[in-house]
Formats: structure tokens, sequence, C-alpha cells
């Protein structure tokens, strides 16, 4: 296994406590990475000699567990280097460039997110992205370097202690300038898009209209849930699609891709409680339609 390795030093209030309860309360593990842990040789140490999740800990003990999974040739290395926006022993946050997906399929021999992570992290490091963005979307995107860390950030994700903003240009005026659209998200059809309908999952985007010229608007976009093409599908039901959207609206000479930049990302460490903050300049296809003043707006997260 990988050296990543969790320690807590048992309180006097966690005399005669299990090793599961300890891990799972205070350590933040699944209930299935317990027991997936009984597998692993060496994986639970108390005081530094080999323990099972069963043994009961006294007030003093060391409690050491590994919560690595890397895997020999997880991913294969390529594209180019990673833009990184903050890094620590347990994340990373990159600034993903356009026309990448997150993951691909191999046949296709291309780059992703993952072959990038992996050029950097090494091929032993599986990839555990935490908020996808879309192929066209660029901007902030945070990858777990494990998965308990992974687990630990997709329950906070659509929470409080996991906020995303995003940067759209949208053709046409959005309705109003504070704007919350609350409708249910299905796929249309056999098709590879998506739709509003009564069928749907709920489905939760608030945008905010910064600026409004040449028939462009520019949207502060906070997503509260994350479906697939939530926000391209929420702005286009409004009449107000994304400029360049050939699936949602219609392609533009003025931009290649969906003119969407996932801007901010502001998380609460699970580990250590402490706020990460991490923000992405706009991509040299966006600057031009955006007034940089209108983004010098204290507390919009």
């Amino acid at each position: 296994m990988s050296g990543r390795t969790l320690s807590f030093t048992v309180p006097p209030e966690g005399e005669g406590r299990r090793v599961r309860a300890v891990l799972q309360a205070q350590l933040g593990l699944s209930a299935g990475l317990v027991t997936r842990l009984k597998h692993r040789e060496n994986a639970v140490r108390i005081n530094g000699v080999p323990a099972r999740t069963i043994d009961t800990l006294h007030a003093g003990d060391r409690l050491e567990v590994d919560v690595g999974d890397a895997k020999p040739g997880a991913f294969a290395p390529g594209g180019p280097a990673l833009e990184l926006l903050y890094e620590d022993e347990d994340l990373l946050i990159i600034n993903k460039p356009a026309g990448m997906a997150v993951h691909g399929r191999s046949e296709r021999q291309e780059p992703t997110v993952g072959t990038m992570v992996a050029a950097y992290l090494g091929t032993d490091t599986p990839f555990h992205p935490v908020n996808r963005l879309d192929r066209g979307t660029t901007g902030a995107m945070c990858a777990a370097k494990n998965g308990y860390m992974h687990e630990r950030l997709r329950r906070a994700l659509h929470t409080e202690a996991f906020r995303r903003e995003y940067i759209a240009v949208c053709a046409g005026r959005l309705p109003e300038r504070e704007l919350t659209i609350d409708a249910p998200i299905a796929r249309f059809g056999e098709e590879k898009r998506f739709c509003v309908s009564p069928e749907g999952a709920p489905s939760l985007t608030r945008c905010t209209l910064l600026d409004y010229s040449g028939g462009l608007s520019v949207v502060l976009c906070r997503p509260e849930t994350g479906r697939t093409h939530q926000i391209r599908v929420h702005l286009a039901s409004v009449g107000c699609p994304l400029l360049g959207d050939r699936l949602y609206g219609r392609a533009s000479e003025l931009i290649g891709r969906p003119a969407l930049h996932s801007l901010r990302l502001r998380l609460v460490h699970p580990l250590t409680g402490a706020l990460v903050d991490a923000a992405a300049p706009l991509p040299e296809d966006m600057a031009g339609f955006v007034n940089i003043s209108c983004l010098d707006r204290p507390g919009l997260l």
C-alpha cells in the first residue's frame, strides 16, 4: 500500500473503545473502508503492533491506519503539465484546460486530467476526481490523492463545506439579476444530453447577473446539486444558453466551446478543518467577454 498513514492518540474518554469505532467516529473512515482494512496486511496498528478492528483501545494508545490505495500502473501518464492552484498531502486543486475530458476511453489514446495527474503524482496513484468538469469547461477542479480523502470530500460536496462558483457567458439576458433555477433534470431520451423534466432528479442553481453587454450576459453560477450538464441545462431552460454551446444552444464564431469556467472552489479540509480557497484565472477565450471589474465582488461565496 502507499505510505499515507493517519494516526490518533486515544484520550482518557476513549478507554475501552473498539478500534473500529474510533476509526469511524474520530478518523471519519466509512464502514466499508474499515471492513476492507481487515484484508490489508498491517494496515491497522496499535503502538506500532499490528491490530484488528475489533481490538480494544486504552487511553494513551497510538492508533495508526494506512489509508493509501496505490496500485501499480493505475494510470498511464500523459498530457501537458498540471497547473496547480493548491496542493497538500491529501488533495490537489488544478486549473483544468479546455478540450480535455476528466476520464477517457483508452482506445482514444488522448490525454485526460487523469493522465496529467499520473504524470505529476506517479503512475501508481489512482485518480480520484471530486468535482468533475465537462470536456469543454475550464478552471478549478479538485482531486483527492487517496480513496479515504476522496470519500470525505465527496460527502462534503454540495454542502456548505464544499462550495463552487462558475462564470458563464450566455447568449441573451438573464431574466432577473438574482435568479434561483430550481428545476429537475433528466436524460433526454436515449441521447447524450439532458433536459428539465418533472421526471428528473432535483437540481438547483443560484445565478447572479454580473454584466450585460452586446447581447451577452456574464453570470455567476453557484450549483447546489451536481447533475450532469446542470449549469448548461438550467441556463438554456431560461433562454440564456451558454455562448458556444452546440448541445443546448448553438455554435458561435466567438468561442469554440461552451463558455463556462470553474472560477473558484472553497472547501473545509476534512482532516485539518482549515479553509481551502482556490481561484482559477479566466482563460483567454473567455476573458474578452468579461469585464474583470464585475468579478470584484466581496463575499460571493
